[in-house]
């Protein structure tokens, strides 16, 4: 073959390559195109070219929450930022958020929910798609009413040692209510989720809990500076580092119980069939893991790796989401003490000397305003995060496929068409007799089909830590609303605690 023969073939090689290069080039900007002229009319502040609002975001996750607040009051009814090429579009109107939470389609998280993975496995939190589907219709039934009686057991337990070492603050100046609100609900989640009693109110310096502020606060960062994205450059880094440890913890601390149980599951199992009784079944123990066991059919249904993940999902989700709403709600009855005497004036005529029950938690209609009223004004999720797999109009803008669409719940309840001054706190609004407003106004647990499935286990916490603190003690909060500093790592923290300052009331004893 000459050597023109081979110089005309690259030739054409070499032009048909281009031009296949050219075609992909072309046709992935038009893609962009398309993509970027469907965000063209949702507002957003000053970006650079390729980083986008990302220099802006890389900063304390304080002054980056002041700023999605600024940006929502500043720029309509819908924002969005660029973090690199990538668009998030806040929402924080109930018009704007009902066809996305409303949806049965568009459930998927954000892609920062890989983040959690290496904690959370693929549990009600972070899955998708069918593999969600099935979980949460298998684990709807393990919150009925039945189970929350004897949930509520545990709970008034643990309340009752909590009253025991909060009594150490008593005639100091001021301490922070927040540890104290987490290892009450670590202790209270772990005895309803595994059936163990950890002791953490009595232990102190709980390693699980502070190895799940480590994670939340480092996964938190991760969402907010782009080069942490990379899990090359961010095992590099001391939060790698911090990270990888507090995991290690996190999972040894879940393996010990669930591994432990499921042994034992196994091996009463097998005593059974030997001893033959196969119809038998041992008497029914009422933890979440035990549950669990008795649906996954010996590994058909539900694997170990399922179990541990949904035990480690409800054991986190559970225990500091709870945790802050109590922090919250003190803070606020300690701003405002009058809503103290309406709660326990309410407790005393409704309940007399009965044990408390749902039923009388049912009727505590003060109790229950004052909660919503501090979820409306410190949401405990601030942000709720999905990713767009299909096209969808909100607001009449058509919101493309890759798109994350963020609610900020806190610029949500704040909106005066439903709740006039709505940085004031009213509970009155909440009363049965108080205004009404749109189903999507107000979301404390979500809403629609990816609801926290738990909420009405975590509300039955809630009522009792409360009303057990408000019926020992007198509450203060010493902080004013405006030497407040929010973070959100995942929940809404203030970032210096909430401090708070407690005297017993007269003639009041644990009841």
């Amino acid at each position: 073959m000459s050597s023109s023969t081979l110089v005309t073939g690259g030739s054409w090689l070499t032009l048909i390559l281009s031009m296949c290069l050219m075609t992909i080039v072309v046709l992935l900007l038009v893609r962009r195109g398309k993509f970027l002229y469907a965000l063209r009319k949702v507002p957003y502040p000053p970006a650079f070219p390729i980083i986008g609002n990302a220099y802006q975001l890389c900063c304390s996750p304080e002054e980056a929450f002041k700023k999605m607040i600024k940006w929502g009051k500043e720029l309509g009814d819908m924002y969005l930022i660029w973090v690199g090429m990538r668009p998030f579009i806040f929402l924080y109107k109930a018009e704007a958020i009902q066809p996305l939470l409303s949806s049965s389609v568009h459930i998927d998280k954000s892609l920062e929910y890989q983040y959690l993975h290496s904690w959370l496995g693929n549990g009600l939190v972070t899955s998708s798609g069918e593999k969600w589907h099935f979980h949460r219709k298998l684990l709807t039934p393990t919150f009925h009413s039945g189970l929350l009686e004897v949930y509520l057991k545990g709970t008034i337990r643990e309340a009752q040692i909590l009253i025991s070492c909060l009594r150490k603050e008593v005639g100091k100046p001021e301490f922070d209510i927040v540890p104290y609100a987490k290892r009450a609900t670590l202790d209270i989640i772990c005895d309803s989720s595994m059936g163990c009693n950890v002791n953490a109110q009595q232990n102190g310096e709980n390693e699980y809990v502070l190895a799940v502020n480590t994670l939340a606060s480092i996964s938190q960062r991760r969402f907010l500076n782009v080069w942490m994205s990379f899990d090359p450059i961010f095992k590099l880094t001391t939060w790698g580092k911090k990270h990888d440890h507090a995991l290690r913890v996190t999972h040894g601390f879940s393996k010990l119980y669930v591994r432990t149980l499921i042994i034992a599951e196994r091996k009463a199992e097998w005593k059974a069939r030997k001893d033959g009784n196969f119809n038998e079944r041992s008497q029914k123990r009422q933890a979440l893991l035990d549950l669990l066991l008795e649906l996954s059919d010996d590994n058909r249904v539900l694997t170990d790796d399922d179990i541990r993940d949904e035990v480690n999902t409800f054991m986190f989700a559970g225990h500091d989401t709870t945790a802050t709403s109590v922090s919250w709600i003190l803070y606020a009855l300690g701003r405002h003490p009058q809503y103290q005497e309406k709660i326990l004036e309410e407790y005393y005529r409704v309940a007399g000397t009965k044990e408390l029950s749902l039923e009388i938690l049912s009727k505590l209609t003060w109790l229950e305003a004052c909660i919503k009223e501090s979820w409306r004004v410190y949401p405990v999720t601030p942000l709720i995060a999905r990713q767009i797999y299909h096209p969808i109009t909100i607001l009449g803008h058509e919101i493309p496929i890759g798109s994350t669409v963020i609610i900020n719940s806190f610029l949500l309840h704040r909106d005066p068409r439903y709740f006039p001054e709505p940085d004031t706190y009213r509970p009155e609004r909440f009363l049965p007799n108080g205004p009404k407003y749109p189903s999507y106004a107000f979301v404390p647990f979500s809403a629609g089909s990816r609801n926290c499935i738990g909420w009405k286990y975590a509300t039955m916490i809630v009522k009792v830590l409360i009303l057990y603190i408000l019926k020992n003690f007198q509450v203060e909060s010493l902080d004013t609303e405006d030497q407040l500093r929010f973070i959100t790592e995942l929940v809404l923290y203030n970032a210096d605690g909430l401090r708070l300052k407690i005297t017993p009331r007269k003639n009041t004893i644990i009841v």
